[in-house]
Formats: C-alpha cells, structure tokens, sequence
C-alpha cells in the first residue's frame, strides 16, 4: 500500500533532522562527480518502500538497471524513513547512500537549500534531457527549489473523487459532480440522517476526514501560495478565501462541525478494510489512486465510481485537474560515485519501460509524460482518471519552501480552528497565518 508507507513517511517529516543535515553538506566543496561510471563500481541506493510487493518491484527495477550497466552493481536498502537517511548522509562512509528516494515531497526544499542533495541539472543538461519536456508540470514544480533541481520525480500520486455509484443511483444522481456547487448539492442528497448521527454521509469534509487537508482541497482552486519575492500568499489570493469558505460551507450545511467529528470518530481508519468508503458509510471519498485497489480489495458490495474532484464554479473550463504529489529521488552530495549513481537515478526517473513496469508493480502514477502514454501501462479502465489529472497541465502541487511542509502545517492548523468555529474571522485569520509563515521562513533562512 503505497498510500499508507507515504503517509506514515510524510507524518514524520523531520524537520530536526534535516537541519542536522545543512552542518552536514553545507559548505562542501568536493564534488562527488568525479567517479568513472564505465568502470567496475557499487553504490548504495536506499528507499522508503515496505510492503513486500513494493520492495519486490523496487528489486526488479533496479536488476533491470543492473542488466542495462552490468559494471555498476547496486545495494538496496529498504525501509528507510528521512529520519534515517539523514543520519546515515550526516555519518558518511562506504554504507552511506548514493542515490536516495524519499516519500516526503515537502521536504524538497531542505534537500536542495541545505545542500543534502546535488543539483541534477548539470547532469540533465550533460545527458541532453529536458525536465520540462520529460515530466509532468507538477511534478517538474515539486522537484526543485529556487532553481535547484535537487531532485527527480519516481513516480506519483494524482487525487480524485471515488463514488459510490449504488448511492447515486438511489439519490437520482446521474454523474459525478463537475464544480463544487453540484458537489455540494450531491454532498446534501447522499446525506441520510439517522437521530444525532447519520446512517450515510454523503461526504466527510473535515479536515481530519482521510486525506481531506486543506492543500487537497486548495488545489482545485490553482492557489499561488508565495508571491515574486517569497512572502506568503494567502492573505492575497482569493483561492484560499473560497476554498476554506467552500469547506466551512460543507461542514455547516453537512451537520455541522461537533456531529460530523462524534460521527468520524467510530469510522474505521484510513488504511483498513473498514474504511467508511469502503462500508459505504460515506457515499464520496477523497483521495489518491491507490485507494481504488485497496477498496476494491475491501470487496466493498458496490459499483466504485471513479472522477477528477470538482473544481470552482468559475472554473468549469479546467475540470479534470487535481492534486498532484509523489516520490522524489536525489542523489546524495556526500557520495564519492556521483556519476554512477545519477546514471541509476537517470534510469529510475527517465526511461519509459523502467517507469511504467515501475509504475505496473505498485500501483502509482507514471511519472514521465512519455510514460503516461506508453501502450504498456496495465490498468483498471478506472485508474485512467489519474492518469489524466497527472497529465493535466492545470494541475497542481504545493511549492518547496525552505522549512519544508511547515508553511502548510500552519494552514491546517488555521483550517481546525476555522472549521470548528474556534477562529470566526477568515480574512483576518488568513492574515494572521501569512505572517507566522513568513515568520517561520525568515527563521529558517
């Protein structure tokens, strides 16, 4: 379950550990691109995978590269979160890796300000590849900082609507909502009250409910989150303003904040069988394009339905974009073998076959354009969905910021106090937020 290694992976994210890191690389001057890649050599590659079918696709995809470079051997390790990969770069020595994939996508700006990982840019320019021309925008946009391509996309995660389709039919609903403004009517008809609780709830909008965050949310909205010279954004741009005043809206008119969280509160977690997607005790879910398997897996007793999430009434012209996040691999600054590892990172990150077998074995998102149209990709006729959101040119990610996901952090925790009434007032709330981020950068810096 991809899903749940990367979220459990995002969840530590190690912001102390990292920071660890920037007395680690900071300041180096030796180059580790000094190595001949045609010669006999090891190198070490560490990833966050776990489940065993995960760490069988990664073992397959990198004797795909061995074949392909048989000179260049490679020793996997597994498992690792960036807690430990960032002790194991600070320690350095032969067990150290070379080349490094993380779940942790906010973290690219540490990676590249701090100096943990090198800029691939001269490595792309030498192999004559066009990031720009070789990955989706998103994921081209979450690879680097401030001009510091430290990182390559390895695959990705798009997120969408699933339906339950039962419901629809018995509610009179035809098709899956295109704005939010038939969202919410669909929301509302899919609701059947039952005493102080609910026996369906058409949708969870709480920004506790399973992958309901206010980036998830934002993204449908195309935010601009920092202005040209770095400050937040999101007192500014009125994306942010509709989109928690979209959401306060859902969880009014949905039963409001206290009964929505008592009802949320017995619902099976995110990543077990009892899902209340699954159950079918919440009608419309969203989330990103490993849950159609682990529901369908659930045997959930109905027809899923899957669709791009709703996009802003003024909008209506962009349906079919999303949220866009994923798996980034680097290559570590402290590697004496930089030339053989970016040969390996260049195979993971840039060849179609590796990328879409990859993408075959584990169930994520392509994350090369080339490889999203390859005949070879094997799917549910559902999963092209997210296909086509991770190809939509208006999709969208959340930025790199210096601190990480910390600017992020703090929108949420602005979206609980929204949501649950503790904070009335959004515009100033809105303002208020934009200065803790701004804040908290000028501290990082």
């Amino acid at each position: 379950m991809p899903g749940m290694s990367r979220k459990a992976a995002a969840a530590i994210a190690a912001s102390a550990s990292i920071a660890l890191l920037t007395s680690a690389c900071t300041g180096q001057t030796e180059s580790g691109a000094n190595d001949d890649a045609s010669k006999e050599t090891t190198i070490n590659f560490w990833h966050a995978w776990s489940a065993e079918s995960e760490v069988a696709a990664v073992k397959s995809l990198v004797a795909g590269f061995e074949k392909a470079h048989p000179n260049i051997h490679v020793k996997i390790v597994g498992n690792m979160t960036d807690d430990k990969i960032n002790q194991a770069l600070r320690a350095g020595g032969d067990k150290a890796p070379d080349v490094v994939s993380s779940f942790t996508t906010n973290n690219v700006g540490k990676f590249c300000s701090s100096g943990a990982f090198v800029d691939l840019n001269p490595f792309f320019e030498k192999a004559g590849i066009d990031p720009e021309k070789t990955f989706p925008k998103a994921m081209n946009e979450y690879t680097q900082f401030e001009g510091d391509r430290c990182t390559a996309p390895l695959l990705g995660d798009a997120y969408g609507l699933y339906y339950n389709k039962t419901a629809f039919e018995k509610a009179g609903i035809t098709s899956p909502p295109k704005t939010w403004s038939e969202f919410e009517a669909d929301a509302k008809k899919l609701t059947i009250s039952k005493g102080d609780s609910y026996s369906q709830l058409g949708f969870m909008p709480n920004y506790h409910g399973w992958e309901s965050t206010t980036e998830h949310y934002f993204g449908q909205f195309s935010p601009t989150y920092f202005d040209s010279s770095g400050k937040s954004n999101i007192a500014k741009d009125p994306a942010f303003e509709a989109g928690f005043t979209l959401q306060k809206k859902l969880v009014d008119e949905l039963g409001g904040y206290q009964k929505l969280e008592k009802y949320r509160s017995k619902l099976g977690d995110e990543w077990g069988p009892k899902h209340p997607f699954h159950t079918g005790q919440v009608a419309m879910q969203l989330d990103g394009e490993w849950r159609l398997g682990m529901a369908e897996e659930a045997k959930p007793g109905f027809e899923i339905g899957v669709a791009p999430l709703p996009v802003p009434d003024d909008q209506a012209d962009q349906y079919g974009k999303g949220y866009i996040t994923g798996t980034i691999a680097g290559i570590a600054s402290t590697s004496k073998k930089q030339n053989a590892a970016w040969e390996l990172l260049k195979y993971m990150t840039t060849d179609t076959d590796a990328v879409v077998g990859f993408a075959n074995a584990i169930h994520n998102v392509p994350s090369t354009l080339a490889a999203l149209e390859s005949p070879k990709l094997k799917y549910d006729p559902r999963f092209k969905t997210f296909l086509d959101i991770a190809s939509n040119a208006n999709s969208t990610t959340s930025p790199a910021s210096i601190n990480g996901g910390t600017y992020l952090v703090t929108l949420q925790q602005f979206g609980y106090d929204y949501e649950s009434g503790k904070e009335t007032d959004l515009k100033a709330g809105l303002k208020k937020t934009a200065a803790q981020i701004d804040t908290d950068i000028a501290q990082a810096k």
